[in-house]
């Protein structure tokens, strides 16, 4: 999987700047999609996104619905988002397909107006970037939003493809750690594995040999996931964390908790 997210990157700077592929699967064959078209697709037109993730400003975009690129998409599916710079994430078709208000949209990069460079010289965000409309009516993360995207294809549950990372069957289906799995997948697993386990490589596996649970108080832990400075000064780190309540709740943070500490007691071996 490591190699293949390498290889995946190595094509993505080998392309062109602004000019670039788009690849989506969502199960009914494989659809390249060019800038250009993408550019010149009917359902293109300027979207603006007041609290943009990853410029943090006011954003306006050329961009298409997401819905327009995903043909045959149905409730329950899950699809994976995968970037050039190794990120992954999943979004499951619900909260694409969401009747809240919330709607996901391609942005496209067009090498007449680039977009600016991310802050903290973090590189560039294009060619292509799923961008939100009112996030907070479907609870969209903050790693819903996916940046350099390279492909997008229907994928199996993260239970299924990865194991390993799931609590066992006997945790009943209300409980914290439960609650904790699902807050893991939208915000930790787009850039770390656990167990071994998962397609991101920015980051390290969050329980072999140790989780940060071994080493780091509750306290400790929140502060760190709130705002990652707390613990390292570190400005060129990755890892922006979840400052607010808006992009990640009391209630989930204390969940998230409860995963990896039920998790940290169940380590596979490599």
């Amino acid at each position: 999987m490591l190699r293949r997210c390498l290889c995946l990157f190595a094509l993505c700077l080998a392309l062109p700047l602004h000019a670039a592929n788009l690849s989506v699967d969502t199960g009914h064959g494989v659809r390249i999609w060019t800038t250009a078209q993408l550019l010149s697709h009917p359902d293109v037109q300027t979207v603006t996104i007041p609290v943009d993730v990853a410029f943090r400003q006011t954003m306006r975009y050329r961009a298409v619905p997401l819905r327009s690129l995903l043909p045959g998409l149905e409730h329950g599916d899950q699809l994976q988002f995968v970037a050039c710079d190794g990120f992954s994430v999943d979004i499951p078709a619900d909260t694409i397909l969401n009747t809240a208000g919330a709607k996901a949209w391609l942005a496209i990069e067009d090498s007449d107006k680039p977009w600016p460079g991310l802050p903290n010289n973090k590189g560039d965000a294009g060619p292509f970037y799923v961008v939100w409309t009112r996030p907070a009516a479907a609870g969209v993360s903050t790693e819903q939003w996916p940046y350099q995207l390279a492909r997008i294809q229907r994928t199996k549950s993260i239970a299924e493809r990865f194991p390993h990372t799931a609590p066992a069957v006997s945790v009943p289906t209300d409980s914290p750690i439960r609650h904790g799995y699902a807050v893991f997948q939208r915000t930790c697993f787009a850039c770390h594995t656990l167990n071994g386990e998962g397609d991101a490589h920015m980051g390290p596996d969050l329980n072999i040999p140790h989780s940060p649970t071994d080493y780091l108080s509750d306290e400790t832990l929140r502060a760190f996931i709130r705002n990652p400075q707390s613990l390292h000064l570190w400005p060129q780190a990755k890892m922006l964390g979840f400052p607010t309540k808006e992009s990640l709740s009391d209630a989930d943070l204390d969940a998230l908790l409860a995963y990896l500490r039920y998790m940290a007691q169940h380590k596979v071996t490599q």
